[in-house]
């Protein structure tokens, strides 16, 4: 299967910039695969389509201020956006400029410095940091939340991208699609009877970095951490024996849910997933995704084409954009059933 067949044209003033005003005001658009059916209406709207019984997973990872900007030893300017922790006080690491950063070159972020040790498959670096004091604490001070490429328009509250269940800190960017859930929203599913579940998938390159072969098969994912309590994966079990739907928030949440599952059944642990979901994989755990609209040519383009069918899915792309919703990380919402 070619890339270019999940490649769609997006106007720019699309692209939402701002979070809407309320989280569960966001539109919501509905796809049901078994009527090849669309239906449009604000994202409150899906406490009418979960069940009682049914369980609602979520991705509790917190997103942190990953985004670092200092300079090089000669001066020049430099960013760095922390992927994944690769050993005491190492991370693996986005640089830019990367052609200027060889391996042995020190790069000064406030009172953190950090060595260059070796180049990483992907075209990152592996970095060494040092510092006085706790490492959250000298993030908190020096870091800044990284805000995807295209929001050109300064956050006014950090909080906003996080989830108002995020609770596990280590992601460089937000599981999106649970941004548009408010307490309010989550109180009134748990009253209907449904289960709040969560998992931890430390969003990093695997969740964005781009495909650019030609062929989607020879892509190949980065892997990130995730972990499922013994709690959870009970939970999910359960509510699949029971004939009970799972509702997964998000495509970090699939990736753990499918990662996990062994001989039907959904297993706990910290582990580590590379896996890549396109059109022809066999689902084994999700039975709905709620998900928000993702780039052209993207691996989460491809994850939900391959759970509602890749016509179908871009067909409801170009009737959003007819409608004008709003797309990508601050963009509106799409239930799929």
């Amino acid at each position: 299967m070619k890339t270019e067949e999940f490649d769609y044209y997006l106007p720019e003033e699309l692209i939402a910039q701002t979070p809407a005003e309320n989280r569960d005001s966001s539109k919501l658009l509905v796809l049901d695969r078994k009527n090849r059916s669309l239906t449009h209406g604000i994202f409150s709207d899906i406490l009418h389509y979960i069940d009682p019984g049914d369980a609602l997973v979520i991705n509790n990872t917190r997103v942190i201020k990953a985004r670092l900007i200092g300079r090089r030893s000669t001066g020049g300017r430099v960013e760095v956006l922390l992927l994944n922790p690769a050993g005491s006080d190492t991370w693996e690491c986005l640089v830019r400029p990367g052609h200027k950063l060889p391996p042995g070159e020190q790069i000064f972020v406030g009172d953190l410095v950090g060595q260059v040790q070796a180049r990483t498959p992907y075209g990152g670096r592996l970095i060494t940091w040092r510092y006085q004091g706790n490492w959250e604490d000298v993030l908190e001070r020096v870091g800044r939340v990284p805000l995807p490429p295209y929001i050109k328009t300064p956050l006014e509250d950090p909080e906003r991208y996080q989830t108002v269940y995020a609770q596990v800190p280590g992601s460089a960017a937000a599981p999106t699609a649970g941004l548009h859930f408010t307490p309010s929203l989550l109180d009134k599913l748990s009253s209907k009877g449904v289960e709040l579940i969560p998992v931890t998938l430390n969003v990093g390159l695997g969740t964005f970095r781009p495909v650019t072969v030609e062929d989607i098969e020879d892509h190949e994912m980065h892997s990130e951490s995730y972990e499922i309590t013994e709690e959870a994966a009970e939970a999910v079990n359960k509510c699949k024996e029971s004939g009970h739907r799972v509702f997964a928030v998000g495509t970090t949440v699939v990736r753990v849910l499918e990662s996990s599952c062994h001989d039907g059944k959904v297993l706990p642990g910290k582990a580590s997933t590379s896996l890549f979901i396109y059109p022809g994989y066999r689902f084994k755990v999700v039975d709905c995704m709620i998900t928000n609209f993702h780039l052209p040519k993207s691996t989460l383009l491809m994850m939900v084409s391959a759970f509602a069918g890749k016509q179908f899915v871009m067909d409801a792309y170009q009737e959003a954009i007819k409608r004008r919703y709003r797309f990508f990380s601050f963009g509106d919402a799409m239930l799929i059933w």
